[in-house]
Protein backbone atom coordinates (compact mmCIF):
# COMPACT_ATOMS: atom_id res chain seq x y z
CA UNK A 1 0.00 0.00 0.00
CA UNK A 2 2.77 2.42 0.91
CA UNK A 3 4.67 1.58 -2.27
CA UNK A 4 1.61 2.28 -4.38
CA UNK A 5 1.04 5.59 -2.59
CA UNK A 6 4.48 6.76 -3.68
CA UNK A 7 3.19 7.33 -7.22
CA UNK A 8 -0.56 7.66 -6.64
CA UNK A 9 -0.70 9.45 -3.29
CA UNK A 10 -0.71 13.15 -2.37
CA UNK A 11 3.07 13.44 -2.69
CA UNK A 12 3.29 11.62 -6.01
CA UNK A 13 4.45 14.72 -7.90
CA UNK A 14 7.59 14.82 -5.76
CA UNK A 15 8.58 11.19 -6.26
CA UNK A 16 11.65 10.62 -8.44
CA UNK A 17 13.45 7.48 -9.67
CA UNK A 18 16.09 8.07 -6.99
CA UNK A 19 13.37 8.11 -4.32
CA UNK A 20 12.20 4.70 -5.53
CA UNK A 21 15.78 3.46 -5.43
CA UNK A 22 16.02 4.57 -1.80
CA UNK A 23 12.72 2.78 -1.12
CA UNK A 24 14.16 -0.39 -2.65
CA UNK A 25 17.23 -0.13 -0.43
CA UNK A 26 14.96 0.22 2.57
CA UNK A 27 13.10 -2.90 1.43
CA UNK A 28 16.35 -4.82 1.33
CA UNK A 29 17.21 -3.59 4.82
CA UNK A 30 13.97 -4.82 6.34
CA UNK A 31 14.40 -8.21 4.65
CA UNK A 32 17.79 -8.30 6.36
CA UNK A 33 16.17 -7.60 9.73
CA UNK A 34 16.95 -3.87 9.81
CA UNK A 35 13.55 -2.10 9.76
CA UNK A 36 13.28 1.67 9.62
CA UNK A 37 9.87 2.16 11.28
CA UNK A 38 7.08 0.12 12.85
CA UNK A 39 5.54 -0.79 9.49
CA UNK A 40 8.89 -2.05 8.26
CA UNK A 41 9.22 -3.96 11.54
CA UNK A 42 5.88 -5.68 10.99
CA UNK A 43 6.92 -6.79 7.51
CA UNK A 44 10.38 -7.77 8.71
CA UNK A 45 8.76 -9.96 11.36
CA UNK A 46 6.50 -11.52 8.75
CA UNK A 47 9.31 -12.38 6.34
CA UNK A 48 11.18 -14.00 9.22
CA UNK A 49 8.23 -16.33 9.87
CA UNK A 50 7.09 -17.20 6.35
CA UNK A 51 8.96 -18.21 3.16
CA UNK A 52 8.42 -14.87 1.45
CA UNK A 53 10.68 -13.96 -1.47
CA UNK A 54 11.85 -10.38 -1.96
CA UNK A 55 11.49 -10.43 -5.76
CA UNK A 56 7.74 -9.66 -5.97
CA UNK A 57 8.35 -6.62 -3.74
CA UNK A 58 11.14 -5.43 -6.03
CA UNK A 59 8.94 -6.08 -9.05
CA UNK A 60 6.23 -3.89 -7.53
CA UNK A 61 8.72 -1.06 -7.20
CA UNK A 62 9.57 -1.59 -10.88
CA UNK A 63 5.88 -1.07 -11.58
CA UNK A 64 6.05 2.26 -9.79
CA UNK A 65 9.06 3.16 -11.95
CA UNK A 66 6.94 2.42 -15.02
CA UNK A 67 4.28 4.81 -13.76
CA UNK A 68 6.88 7.60 -13.61
CA UNK A 69 7.92 7.26 -17.23
CA UNK A 70 5.18 5.45 -19.14
CA UNK A 71 1.66 6.67 -19.92
CA UNK A 72 0.79 4.52 -22.96
CA UNK A 73 0.81 0.78 -23.69
CA UNK A 74 1.24 -0.46 -27.25
CA UNK A 75 -0.41 -3.82 -26.76
CA UNK A 76 -1.68 -6.22 -24.11
CA UNK A 77 1.75 -7.78 -23.60
CA UNK A 78 3.00 -4.42 -22.34
CA UNK A 79 -0.11 -3.87 -20.25
CA UNK A 80 0.11 -7.38 -18.80
CA UNK A 81 3.65 -6.72 -17.61
CA UNK A 82 2.50 -3.53 -15.89
CA UNK A 83 -0.44 -5.36 -14.28
CA UNK A 84 1.93 -8.04 -13.04
CA UNK A 85 4.27 -5.50 -11.50
CA UNK A 86 1.65 -3.46 -9.66
CA UNK A 87 -0.93 -6.15 -8.77
CA UNK A 88 0.05 -9.67 -9.75
CA UNK A 89 2.94 -9.38 -7.33
CA UNK A 90 0.50 -9.04 -4.43
CA UNK A 91 -0.72 -12.58 -4.99
CA UNK A 92 2.84 -13.90 -5.03
CA UNK A 93 3.58 -12.06 -1.79
CA UNK A 94 0.45 -13.38 -0.10
CA UNK A 95 0.48 -17.11 -0.85
CA UNK A 96 3.30 -17.94 1.60
CA UNK A 97 1.32 -16.29 4.40
CA UNK A 98 -2.09 -17.65 3.42
CA UNK A 99 -0.80 -21.18 3.07
CA UNK A 100 -1.86 -24.07 0.85
CA UNK A 101 -4.42 -26.65 1.99
CA UNK A 102 -2.73 -29.88 3.12
CA UNK A 103 -5.22 -31.89 1.07
CA UNK A 104 -4.59 -29.90 -2.13
CA UNK A 105 -3.47 -31.97 -5.11
CA UNK A 106 -2.51 -28.92 -7.16
CA UNK A 107 1.10 -28.07 -7.84
CA UNK A 108 2.60 -25.01 -6.21
CA UNK A 109 3.09 -23.49 -9.64
CA UNK A 110 -0.60 -23.73 -10.56
CA UNK A 111 -1.65 -22.20 -7.25
CA UNK A 112 0.75 -19.30 -7.69
CA UNK A 113 -0.52 -18.85 -11.25
CA UNK A 114 -4.07 -18.57 -9.92
CA UNK A 115 -2.96 -15.95 -7.39
CA UNK A 116 -1.23 -14.09 -10.18
CA UNK A 117 -4.40 -14.26 -12.28
CA UNK A 118 -6.42 -12.65 -9.48
CA UNK A 119 -3.97 -9.77 -9.30
CA UNK A 120 -4.14 -9.31 -13.08
CA UNK A 121 -7.95 -9.48 -13.04
CA UNK A 122 -8.20 -6.92 -10.24
CA UNK A 123 -5.82 -4.51 -11.95
CA UNK A 124 -7.58 -4.82 -15.30
CA UNK A 125 -10.82 -4.04 -13.45
CA UNK A 126 -9.20 -0.99 -11.84
CA UNK A 127 -8.08 0.19 -15.26
CA UNK A 128 -11.52 -0.27 -16.82
CA UNK A 129 -13.20 1.48 -13.89
CA UNK A 130 -10.80 4.45 -13.91
CA UNK A 131 -10.51 5.24 -17.63
CA UNK A 132 -11.89 8.75 -17.23
CA UNK A 133 -9.89 9.53 -14.11
CA UNK A 134 -6.67 8.30 -15.71
CA UNK A 135 -7.36 10.25 -18.91
CA UNK A 136 -7.67 13.47 -16.90
CA UNK A 137 -4.15 12.75 -15.63
CA UNK A 138 -2.92 12.24 -19.19
CA UNK A 139 -2.72 8.45 -18.84
CA UNK A 140 -4.26 5.71 -20.96
CA UNK A 141 -3.89 2.19 -19.58
CA UNK A 142 -5.49 0.52 -22.60
CA UNK A 143 -3.83 -1.47 -25.42
CA UNK A 144 -3.22 1.02 -28.21
CA UNK A 145 -3.39 -1.58 -30.97
CA UNK A 146 -6.78 -2.79 -29.75
CA UNK A 147 -8.09 0.76 -29.62
CA UNK A 148 -7.00 1.24 -33.23
CA UNK A 149 -8.58 -2.05 -34.28
CA UNK A 150 -11.87 -0.88 -32.75
CA UNK A 151 -11.70 2.35 -34.75
CA UNK A 152 -10.80 4.45 -31.71
CA UNK A 153 -7.89 6.73 -30.82
CA UNK A 154 -6.43 8.60 -27.88
CA UNK A 155 -8.61 11.56 -28.85
CA UNK A 156 -11.73 9.44 -28.33
CA UNK A 157 -10.53 8.48 -24.85
CA UNK A 158 -9.78 12.08 -23.93
CA UNK A 159 -13.11 13.28 -25.35
CA UNK A 160 -14.87 10.73 -23.16
CA UNK A 161 -17.93 10.00 -25.26
CA UNK A 162 -19.66 6.63 -25.07
CA UNK A 163 -20.27 5.38 -28.60
CA UNK A 164 -21.05 1.99 -30.10
CA UNK A 165 -17.38 1.64 -30.99
CA UNK A 166 -16.47 2.30 -27.36
CA UNK A 167 -19.04 -0.22 -26.12
CA UNK A 168 -17.68 -2.85 -28.48
CA UNK A 169 -14.12 -2.17 -27.37
CA UNK A 170 -15.11 -2.34 -23.70
CA UNK A 171 -16.95 -5.64 -24.15
CA UNK A 172 -13.73 -7.24 -25.41
CA UNK A 173 -11.76 -5.81 -22.50
CA UNK A 174 -14.36 -7.13 -20.04
CA UNK A 175 -14.25 -10.57 -21.63
CA UNK A 176 -10.51 -10.76 -21.03
CA UNK A 177 -10.73 -9.55 -17.44
CA UNK A 178 -13.44 -12.09 -16.65
CA UNK A 179 -11.30 -14.90 -18.03
CA UNK A 180 -8.64 -13.99 -15.50
CA UNK A 181 -11.24 -14.03 -12.71
CA UNK A 182 -12.28 -17.53 -13.81
CA UNK A 183 -8.66 -18.64 -13.75
CA UNK A 184 -8.16 -17.12 -10.31
CA UNK A 185 -11.28 -18.73 -8.84
CA UNK A 186 -9.98 -22.21 -9.64
CA UNK A 187 -7.14 -21.70 -7.18
CA UNK A 188 -8.92 -20.26 -4.15
CA UNK A 189 -9.99 -23.61 -2.71
CA UNK A 190 -6.40 -24.81 -2.89
CA UNK A 191 -5.56 -22.33 -0.14
CA UNK A 192 -5.72 -23.12 3.55
CA UNK A 193 -9.26 -23.08 4.91
CA UNK A 194 -8.74 -19.90 6.97
CA UNK A 195 -7.65 -17.91 3.92
CA UNK A 196 -10.36 -18.79 1.45
CA UNK A 197 -13.28 -16.62 2.58
CA UNK A 198 -11.53 -13.22 2.33
CA UNK A 199 -9.96 -14.15 -1.01
CA UNK A 200 -13.31 -15.29 -2.41
CA UNK A 201 -14.95 -12.12 -1.09
CA UNK A 202 -12.31 -9.98 -2.79
CA UNK A 203 -12.74 -11.87 -6.05
CA UNK A 204 -16.53 -11.69 -6.10
CA UNK A 205 -16.70 -8.03 -5.11
CA UNK A 206 -14.10 -6.91 -7.64
CA UNK A 207 -15.74 -8.90 -10.43
CA UNK A 208 -19.01 -7.08 -9.70
CA UNK A 209 -17.36 -3.76 -10.54
CA UNK A 210 -17.39 -4.90 -14.17
CA UNK A 211 -21.14 -5.53 -13.86
CA UNK A 212 -21.62 -2.00 -12.52
CA UNK A 213 -19.71 -0.46 -15.44
CA UNK A 214 -22.00 -2.36 -17.78
CA UNK A 215 -25.00 -1.08 -15.83
CA UNK A 216 -23.66 2.44 -16.46
CA UNK A 217 -23.80 1.69 -20.21
CA UNK A 218 -19.98 1.51 -20.34
CA UNK A 219 -19.64 5.13 -19.23
CA UNK A 220 -16.34 4.90 -17.37
CA UNK A 221 -15.52 8.46 -18.38
CA UNK A 222 -17.87 10.42 -16.12
CA UNK A 223 -19.26 7.73 -13.79
CA UNK A 224 -17.24 5.78 -11.24
CA UNK A 225 -18.65 2.28 -10.88
CA UNK A 226 -18.98 0.94 -7.38
CA UNK A 227 -20.68 -2.00 -5.69
CA UNK A 228 -23.39 -0.97 -3.23
CA UNK A 229 -23.24 -1.97 0.42
CA UNK A 230 -26.30 -4.16 -0.08
CA UNK A 231 -24.65 -6.09 -2.90
CA UNK A 232 -21.45 -6.40 -0.88
CA UNK A 233 -23.42 -7.82 2.03
CA UNK A 234 -25.13 -10.34 -0.22
CA UNK A 235 -21.80 -11.45 -1.65
CA UNK A 236 -20.24 -12.36 1.68
CA UNK A 237 -22.42 -15.44 2.38
CA UNK A 238 -21.82 -16.59 -1.21
CA UNK A 239 -18.08 -16.22 -0.72
CA UNK A 240 -18.28 -18.10 2.57
CA UNK A 241 -20.20 -20.95 0.98
CA UNK A 242 -17.63 -21.25 -1.79
CA UNK A 243 -14.83 -21.24 0.76
CA UNK A 244 -16.18 -24.43 2.35
CA UNK A 245 -15.69 -26.46 -0.81
CA UNK A 246 -12.86 -28.95 -0.78
CA UNK A 247 -9.88 -28.49 -3.12
CA UNK A 248 -10.44 -29.98 -6.55
CA UNK A 249 -8.01 -31.32 -9.11
CA UNK A 250 -6.67 -28.22 -10.80
CA UNK A 251 -7.85 -28.13 -14.39
CA UNK A 252 -5.66 -27.02 -17.27
CA UNK A 253 -5.46 -23.26 -17.57
CA UNK A 254 -7.87 -21.63 -19.98
CA UNK A 255 -5.25 -18.91 -20.33
CA UNK A 256 -2.60 -21.02 -21.99
CA UNK A 257 -1.32 -17.73 -23.37
CA UNK A 258 -1.87 -14.25 -22.04
CA UNK A 259 -4.02 -13.34 -25.00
Amino acid sequence: RRTDELVDGPNASHITPSALSRWESRLEDLFNGQPYDMFDAALSDTVSKFPIDIQPFKDMINGMRMDLRKTRYKNFDELYLYCYYVAGTVGLMSIPVMGIAPESKATTTTIYNAALALGIANQLTNILRDVGEDARRGRIYLPQDELTKAGLSEVDVFNGKVTNKWRGFMKNQFKRARLYFVEAEKGVNELSQASRWPVYASLLLYRQILDEIEANDYDNFTKRAYVSKAKKSMSLPVAYGKSLMRPLIFKQSILATRR
